[in-house]
């Protein structure tokens, strides 16, 4: 494929960027509702850690389901269930509840996240991986990144349970744009050549995609720690405003997103694993750096240097998967294998994050989550091979 489907990427880009800007004005007010609540860090963890273990479980079946009967009616199933748990959040309260809400979550999570690009990655031109997913995860980023905003001063303004309306009703939107626009699984089968699926085996045996897993489980390690505890930081030890809390996490999402675009073109021109290595080190200094963070400027400033560490490796990152994908003919499996990483990471941050907190301090959270890091993007850059990007050069 040459030139790229514009009608069906933007709709995928303008569908799950309303949708994760809804996502995003809820998830980062959880921590601090809990908090108040008298959740123990554990319990934090485990609201996060729930959502997780859906998204560790299920992704392997709907990317191969996407793979051998379409991507439409999964995406379509995301976002609607999405509006539908935003209703759950208004009905049900308590920490239980909300553990069990973000399990079911993470499920219609595990039918949209994977599915969704792998669709992007089905109609991304040969040779312009990198800078299709690059601006294509600008809708998750700036999704993400006004989120905690909007999230923030909804709350402010007039309470949580407005915040989850806000996620319901954009999801809703985002679903009802996807059912309309998306072709048909009969013509969206037209983009995938119809070659033999790669067995399970040969997936997860294989070095190029083992390399990409651990490094997306480290850095979701310490984005796990970040979105789960630095909303306490803030409120605990500065008193921060829900508004103020979410203008931080903003900041860096944004930056994140800011850099996606020239770095996917950087990541079309460049070696991808070093892309990678010095954005995964950029990730490790500046979350190891939280710890000593005294004010609410150098809290932004931090968190906004992670952003940009995240957005120089994941276009990278992304592109890489998008090769893999492609000549395995297996797109969806292969994001759902990296959506399992992100899920595993995101729960093993928030739970680990959640016991170092309970049985230490809140600040030892931040360089635990950098030494994780910083030992996965380690593994990656040692035992990760240049196959990939020899044969994608000598195609």
């Amino acid at each position: 494929m040459d030139r790229i489907d514009k009608k069906i990427f933007g709709t995928l880009f303008f569908s799950i960027f309303i949708t994760v800007t809804g996502v995003g004005i809820v998830v980062p007010l959880l921590p601090v509702y809990a908090h108040h609540s008298g959740a123990s860090g554990f319990a934090i963890g485990l609201i996060f850690g729930s959502f997780s273990i859906s998204r560790t479980i299920f992704p392997p079946y709907f990317g191969r389901w996407s793979d051998r009967r379409g991507r439409k009616p999964l995406i379509v199933f995301g976002l609607l269930a999405y509006a539908l748990i935003a209703t759950l959040f208004l009905m049900f309260s308590g920490v239980t509840s909300l553990i069990v809400i973000r399990f079911f979550q993470g499920i219609a999570s595990a039918a949209l996240m994977p599915v969704i690009q792998a669709y992007v990655g089905d109609i991304a031109p040969c040779g312009r991986e990198g800078v299709t997913l690059g601006c294509f995860n600008l809708a998750l980023f700036l999704g993400l990144g006004f989120g905690p905003l909007i999230g923030g001063a909804v709350q402010d303004a007039w309470g949580l349970s407005a915040a989850f309306a806000a996620m319901g009703l954009l999801a809703l939107v985002g679903g009802l744009l996807a059912q309309v626009l998306l072709p048909s699984v009969a013509a969206e089968r037209t983009i995938r050549a119809p070659k033999p699926l790669d067995s399970w085996k040969r997936l997860i045996s294989d070095r190029e995609i083992i390399g990409l897993f651990i490094f997306r489980f480290g850095y979701t390690f310490g984005i796990g720690s970040i979105w789960g505890f630095l909303p306490v930081l803030a409120d605990a030890e500065h008193h921060l405003s829900g508004t103020a809390i979410g203008s931080i996490l903003m900041l860096g999402v944004l930056l994140s997103g800011a850099t996606q675009i020239p770095m996917g073109v950087a990541a079309d021109r460049l070696d991808k694993r070093r892309l990678i290595g010095l954005g995964g080190l950029i990730t490790c200094l500046s979350l190891a750096a939280l710890e000593w963070a005294r004010s609410f400027a150098e809290l932004v400033a931090v968190n906004g240097v992670f952003g940009i560490g995240g957005g120089i490796c994941m276009a990278a990152h992304m592109a890489l998967a998008v090769q893999k994908g492609s000549r395995m003919n297996c797109m969806g499996s292969v994001m759902a294998i990296l959506t399992v990483a992100h899920s595993t990471g995101m729960m093993a941050g928030a739970l680990l994050a959640g016991l170092a907190m309970d049985l230490f301090s809140l600040r030892v959270v931040f360089p635990m989550g950098s030494m994780v890091m910083l030992i996965c993007t380690l593994i990656f850059l040692v035992g990760s091979s240049r196959r990939l990007e020899a044969t994608a050069k000598a195609n």
